[in-house]
């Protein structure tokens, strides 16, 4: 049995240039979970934690009738307000699934969670839909403490561009936080224009 990976299926989609460049996105599907607040503390582990545990109680359920894949990169949707105390952040944190994924299987995966993981959280999780768009997108290397220059580089490009920010700020982590020195962390940092 072949097992699907969308990181490999998709490879424009995870991966970026250490300039900023404009380019087409399709649509894509994904399980997500919504919060507030700032992202270092426990409340935001815990939500990144049901909806990994959920989308490897997916991946589970599917290889049992032969669909199996590969569990895609956390990414993030982020209301972009530097003024905002981080404690007021809004989030979208999404992982990418197989267009095959139905609700019946995202219920069935979340009792799965609920019950024997004892997950709360993962009641939250739900389906979410990303439209086509253009974006503008770089590749940040290192901490996120030191985003806002690479931020600042694609908002300039965008400007120079004549376009305009529609949607929320978008984020893809490639690296893993557990593993991976905060210098060396690889983020893909993405905004839709029009």
């Amino acid at each position: 049995m072949e097992k699907l990976d969308l990181t490999k299926l998709f490879k424009t989609y995870y991966s970026a240039g250490k300039a900023p460049a404009l380019l087409g996105m399709g649509r894509a599907k994904y399980i997500a979970i919504s919060g507030i607040g700032d992202p270092n503390e426990q409340h935001f582990a815990d939500k990144v934690q049901a909806l990994y545990a959920t989308a490897f109680t997916i991946k589970f359920l599917h290889k049992s009738i032969r669909q199996d894949f590969v569990v895609s990169k956390l990414e993030g949707l982020w209301e972009m307000d530097e003024s905002a105390p981080r404690t007021q952040w809004k989030y979208r944190l999404l992982i990418r699934i197989p267009e095959y994924i139905k609700q019946e299987s995202l219920c069935t995966a979340i009792e799965h969670v609920v019950s024997g993981k004892q997950l709360l959280l993962a009641k939250e999780v739900e389906l979410y839909t990303m439209p086509e768009k253009d974006v503008v997108q770089v590749m940040h290397t290192g901490p996120f403490s030191t985003e806002t220059k690479t931020i600042k580089q694609l908002h300039d490009f965008i400007a120079q561009k004549g376009l305009q920010k529609t949607g929320l700020h978008h984020e893809i982590y490639l690296s893993d936080f557990r593993t991976t020195p905060p210098e060396k962390f690889k983020t893909i940092l993405r905004q839709p224009v029009e």
